[in-house]
């Protein structure tokens, strides 16, 4: 029991980092992540928050990878639902200040990347399925065998680019995350000594047994 509890607050706390990632973006007052020119065009366009656009455009990646063979696990579903959730309660809660100059806003982007990069690492490490736009990242790693930092460059820079002809604000911090995120990530993912081609996620299914199996061992199994 002690084990899926453990689990699940390092997926929650993943979640939190990546809404936190976007909300740093937000606050930088140098343009949005790619990803969120994208979720703010749509946004505009349909009449939605960002975080409840984030959602719908996650539903949609769901469909496109679980084609392209990625698991859809309950840690898909919930990054779907979850970081939008996170995304407008912390922006609603406003703790976080505005950039009012260029070093701030420089240095909120750049923590945005790495904070981002660290999310991803906690929650896609429990296996638990990919969040959306990750699961894209990796079958797209898995079926090219290009490096992480190529792959999300191209995925940032398609989203870039729709989300501009969307109307989204983009602006120097746009391009710091399209040249660097890619990088953030790969340098964290060294740091934690981890390998997205490496992992087993689990399906839906796999995941009721293996909750299943962890609330029923009698073991006090505190390793995730």
């Amino acid at each position: 029991m002690k084990r899926i509890l453990m689990l699940f607050l390092r997926m929650l706390s993943g979640f939190l980092l990546c809404a936190l990632s976007t909300v740093l973006s937000i606050k930088s007052n140098l343009g949005l992540s790619p990803w969120d020119v994208f979720h703010q065009g749509l946004s505009n366009l349909v009449g939605l928050t960002i975080g409840q656009a984030s959602i719908i455009v996650g539903l949609l990646i769901v469909i496109i990878v679980s084609i392209l063979g990625i698991k859809i696990g309950f840690g898909t579903l919930a990054n779907m639902i979850m970081i939008g959730c996170f995304i407008d309660l912390i922006i609603y809660i406003d703790i976080i200040p505005t950039s009012a100059n260029l070093f701030y806003g420089v240095l909120l982007m750049i923590g945005s990347m790495f904070v981002n990069a660290i999310g991803s690492y906690l929650y896609i490490g429990c296996e638990m399925g990919c969040g959306p736009r990750d699961g894209l990242m990796v079958v797209l790693v898995k079926l090219t065998s290009k490096p992480v930092s190529i792959i999300r460059f191209f995925i940032e820079g398609l989203a870039l680019i729709t989300g501009w002809i969307l109307g989204g604000t983009v602006g120097l911090g746009t391009l710091l995350t399209v040249f660097g995120i890619g990088y953030c990530v790969q340098m964290m993912y060294k740091v934690f000594n981890f390998d997205v081609k490496n992992l087993n996620h689990k399906d839906i299914k796999q995941c009721f047994a293996f909750v299943k199996e962890c609330v029923t061992d009698k073991e006090d199994i505190s390793e995730v």
